[in-house]
């Protein structure tokens, strides 16, 4: 099947495709749209088939309904594979994506071969529920600008800010360009559902890799470990001195492990470069 670079299922999903091999899908968080993974379509790519997409309310993608619910964004993810005509994936979520694809784990199993939970909530604290409340009370308000600022600085380095001021303000843009019943509907299942079917996470029976930052403040390390202490055989990793967006700011720090752990899931990818091996 020849797919277009970007592209929109029946159901108004915007997607694109890049690269060829085993397929992996990238799942992106609120505010955000697919344009956050450029660093990994240029890392995995070459070995992989590399599926992007927008969530429901983001980017080009179709709204959330009123009472959409985490299960609606899994089954969102579950029309795109069935469109593109993929049987098994790799799921790949990041914050808000990483509820999304825990969701989908739980409830479309059979399309999953391997699971990658990256910088995402479990289990909040008393004070980081009430944190994080407290911001989906301003984004109601008023909209996508109530905390972008605040959230560039937990997002983001001091350093990585100061020294890529036109990648902050892509994505201050993005976030800020969002519809606002789009974003406050996804903003208040990030909030409310980290321990979204907590109780079944040992139901996940595929290889799964739980990242975070050392220096994440909302989706700790403590989470990480958590998180993949419930999934049978998971992979807890924290990448010393990065934070949230560490995917877009320190990208081949992060494809590092996601490399080892996608040879792991699907055997040891053919290597891109030249052989310097005479023929016999």
């Amino acid at each position: 099947m020849t797919f277009n670079n970007h592209s929109k299922t029946p159901a108004g999903t915007s997607y694109l495709v890049q690269g060829n091999g085993a397929p992996v899908v990238l799942i992106h968080g609120v505010g955000l749209d697919k344009s956050m993974w450029g660093g990994q379509l240029v890392g995995l790519s070459p070995d992989y088939q590399i599926i992007a997409y927008d969530m429901l309310g983001h980017g080009d993608s179709a709204a959330p309904t009123d009472d959409a619910c985490l299960k609606d964004y899994a089954t969102q993810l579950k029309e795109l594979l069935d469109h593109l005509q993929l049987d098994k994936v790799l799921v790949l979520g990041f914050s808000m994506g990483g509820l999304v694809a825990r969701a989908f784990a739980l409830h479309y199993p059979q399309y999953l071969n391997g699971l990658v939970i990256l910088n995402s909530v479990f289990n909040r604290s008393e004070a980081q529920r009430s944190g994080v409340m407290a911001r989906t009370l301003e984004v109601a308000k008023k909209g996508p600008a109530a905390n972008v600022e605040t959230a560039l600085k937990r997002w983001f380095s001091e350093e990585y800010a100061a020294s890529s001021p036109a990648q902050i303000n892509a994505v201050r843009d993005t976030v800020l360009g969002n519809d606002h019943h789009g974003y406050l509907k996804t903003y208040q299942l990030f909030a409310s559902e980290d321990n979204y079917m907590a109780d079944r996470l040992a139901d996940i029976q595929v290889p799964t890799l739980v990242m975070t930052g050392e220096l994440d403040p909302g989706s700790t390390p403590e989470m990480a470990r958590a998180m993949a202490a419930r999934i049978p055989g998971a992979e807890a990793v924290v990448i010393e001195d990065e934070r949230h967006m560490m995917p877009m700011e320190s990208p081949k720090r992060v494809n590092e492990p996601l490399l080892t752990f996608l040879a792991s899931v699907y055997g040891q990818p053919a290597t891109s470069e030249p052989s310097t091996e005479e023929a016999p």
